[in-house]
């Protein structure tokens, strides 16, 4: 369960330090440091894409487009869920994007984590998994 937790943890760090509601974020910073900084800004934007296409890719392959359709689904089922017995409360902007940064953290965090789920559950190696 640490595998998920792990791959679901860096796909957090990774969408919350491109954005969130707080000032500590790669795009804010993006925008004051451009005048300045343009190397830097350039390198750290890139270094953010490189996860970001680590991520999606994996995920794509993995459990593909209609997977990823179908967790976000469930993520925004139990959202909905929560919001209709009065746990979640959607009046707050701040709290509706880190609610949408964990639905897409989740999302890749399966993505990356299927094979190791699907051998837990089903007990069978995806070709790639076995080891010689």
């Amino acid at each position: 369960m640490w595998e998920f937790g792990a791959r679901w943890g860096f796909a957090f760090v990774l969408l919350t330090a491109t954005y969130n509601p707080t000032e500590w974020n790669y795009t804010r910073w993006a925008v004051d440091a451009w005048e300045t900084g343009k190397p830097l800004v350039v390198f750290f934007g890139l270094v953010l894409l490189v996860g970001y296409i680590i991520y999606f890719r994996a995920t794509l392959r993995s459990i593909g487009a209609f997977g990823m359709l179908l967790v976000a689904a469930l993520v925004g089922s139990l959202a909905w869920v929560l919001y209709d017995f009065g746990i979640l409360s959607l009046e707050n902007r701040s709290a509706q994007v880190w609610l949408g940064i964990v639905a897409v953290s989740v999302v890749l965090g399966t993505g990356l984590s299927w094979s190791i789920i699907r051998r837990k559950l089903s007990g069978q190696y995806d070709m790639d998994d076995v080891e010689e």
